[in-house]
């Protein structure tokens, strides 16, 4: 594995997240009695905890088989040419620039992203946008462990020559 990165829910949602159960559990418990808002807040408190897991649980590899987002892969023959974004130009790119056909892997409480050109011409997806924490890092890793190198109009076939 050349790449790996959880994109992990920030804490900031872990605490609104925590608010939201402890206000849940103040209405609940007025009502219906402490009993039933120990429940609730028990039942509250794991749903929370359950959905943020859930959203947080997008792992980017790159390894020997490609470029993986959560379940999909982007497999190395496909792989065309790789930009590394910042904040703004991921925002241009998801909003005002972007292909309704792109795969998009984002997550908004990350600030970057990766842009992937797919070369595939059976994929209906022009590009893959990826969420990234660290954004230059792996767009490197791609091309680093890229066995291949593109070339005009799809990939090339050849083995890539060391540097």
């Amino acid at each position: 594995m050349t790449y790996r990165e959880r994109l992990r829910v920030p804490v900031t949602w872990w605490v609104a997240g925590l608010f939201f159960a402890v206000s849940f559990v103040t209405a609940v418990g007025f009502y219906a009695g402490p009993e039933i808002a120990l429940l609730a807040g028990i039942v509250t408190t794991a749903g929370v905890a359950a959905a943020l897991l859930w959203y947080g649980r997008v792992l980017i590899v790159v390894d020997e088989s490609g470029v993986r987002v959560g379940d999909a892969l982007l497999e190395w023959p496909y792989v065309g040419e790789v930009a590394a974004h910042d904040r703004a130009a991921t925002q241009r790119r998801w909003g005002p620039e972007a292909d309704h056909a792109a795969w998009l892997g984002l997550r908004g409480y990350v600030p970057g992203s990766v842009e992937v050109t797919v070369v595939d011409a059976a994929d209906p997806h022009p590009y893959w946008l990826v969420s990234s924490r660290r954004p230059a890092e792996l767009a490197a890793a791609i091309e680093a462990a890229r066995p291949i190198s593109p070339g005009p109009g799809g990939a090339s076939g050849g083995a890539r020559l060391p540097q």
